[in-house]
């Protein structure tokens, strides 16, 4: 389906070639402060043409807020919001080779296969272009939990191929057990991620190392995957709604969504499977000496009448997750991306028909390393499971609020 998100739904249309991209957005708080401005930002992080090490389509990625506000203020009501597709090239689809041949690991048989027709130029809905709307959605979900919370999101390129940021090691199975790891953690922040550009590594030679990686699969007609590292900073405790929508499960879902994906951890993930519990078990200690980041206890705990939690873990091996629910330590989780399937090189395969194998050099214009460009779509998803999350609970504890107090 085309709809994400329970309390705050988002649903996404258009196809790679098609006229315009967007989303509708149901279920924003009214009375937020809301313009284009508040979502560009991110939309141009995503958009293609930023760097030789991505797709050279140039688009612009503009987008355009159409209903759901009123004077730059939230109405409460759904917001829709389009961005034009301005230098699609069908054309560079449409010929006999492309028509009778599947591109391989791509989602041309498979789309024809469940609908029965498919787009025929870029991959229709299984492109990354279907992701505007994403990223545009998330940037709504973030202002608010910013505003409303202190919610701070970051992602960043972990790893390219072979080259890791915080390569593991017997000492260190799992980044969670690296001290460098969990101090990045604490202070990245998206101005330090796009310092390192086009690739998005906050470290310096380690991005030079795989900008050089990933130019060597593009001078080749060939490509590369990676992975992206999310951190979420100062989440309210008590998210999630176990059992089958734990949060955990929640971040899973929406992160397999994205296009190319095909790995998930979360916390200590693999590596902490090789550790004993006496090592992975997080520790409670007091929260009292635990400073409150600027801003929240004003415009969140305060407003929300959500006293701040008495316990807080001494490690975090559990992703800040314990149960399916928030404990109110930084989440953060790892997204593995394939190489992209659209390759320049000759490939064999077969006709959709099956009585005919062929060779396929597929034309169009494709990012070497899909990694770079999905750093905000990792950050938007995060936004809109957070954001689902937030209201939900926030509706748990408005109903509980109305009883009389329990006896003790």
């Amino acid at each position: 389906m085309s709809t994400f998100g329970n309390f705050f739904r988002v649903t996404t249309y258009g196809e790679s070639h098609c006229r315009s991209v967007g989303c509708i957005v149901d279920g924003c708080p009214p009375g937020m402060e809301l313009t284009e401005d508040d979502i560009q930002p991110q939309m141009t992080r995503r958009r293609p043409g930023q760097s030789s090490i991505t797709t050279p389509r140039d688009e612009k990625d503009k987008v355009l807020i159409q209903s759901g506000t009123e004077f730059g203020i939230t109405l409460g009501t759904p917001i829709g919001m389009m961005v034009l597709n301005q230098d699609q090239r069908p054309k560079d689809y449409g010929n006999a080779t492309m028509d009778k041949f599947p591109r391989p690991s791509h989602a041309d048989w498979t789309y024809l296969e469940k609908y029965g027709v498919k787009a025929s130029s870029g991959g229709g809905r299984s492109s990354a272009r279907e992701t505007i709307g994403r990223v545009a959605a998330g940037a709504i979900a973030e202002k608010y939990l910013r505003l409303a919370y202190g919610v701070e999101i970051v992602a960043f390129t972990s790893s390219v191929g072979s080259l890791h940021l915080f390569p593991p090691t017997p000492e260190h199975p799992s980044p969670s057990t690296n001290p460098a790891f969990l101090t990045l953690l604490q202070s990245i922040d998206r101005q330090t991620v796009d310092s390192h550009l086009p690739v998005r590594c906050p470290d310096e030679a380690a991005a030079k190392a795989m900008v050089d990686y990933i130019s060597d699969f593009r001078d080749r007609n060939d490509s590369i995957g990676g992975t992206v590292t999310c951190v979420i900073r100062h989440v309210p405790t008590g998210l999630g709604e176990p059992c089958f929508d734990k949060l955990e499960a929640s971040l899973a879902h929406a992160m397999m969504s994205i296009p190319a994906t095909k790995a998930f951890e979360i916390g200590s993930g693999f590596g902490g499977c090789e550790v004993p519990g006496s090592t992975h078990n997080d520790p409670f200690v007091s929260a009292a000496d635990v400073a409150v980041p600027s801003g929240v206890a004003e415009s969140g705990a305060a407003r929300t009448n959500t006293p701040r939690p008495k316990l807080t873990t001494k490690s975090n091996f559990s992703g800040g997750i314990q149960g399916g629910i928030s404990n109110g330590a930084p989440i953060y989780f790892r997204v593995g991306f394939k190489p992209a399937a659209t390759i320049g090189q000759e490939q064999t395969t077969a006709t959709y028909e099956g009585n005919e194998e062929g060779i396929l050099a597929a034309k169009g214009r494709h990012d070497p390393c899909v990694v770079p460009r999905a750093v905000p779509i990792v950050e938007a998803m995060a936004a809109l499971v957070i954001m689902d999350a937030v209201l939900a609970q926030q509706s748990r504890e408005r109903a509980r609020s109305l009883l009389p107090p329990l006896k003790r």
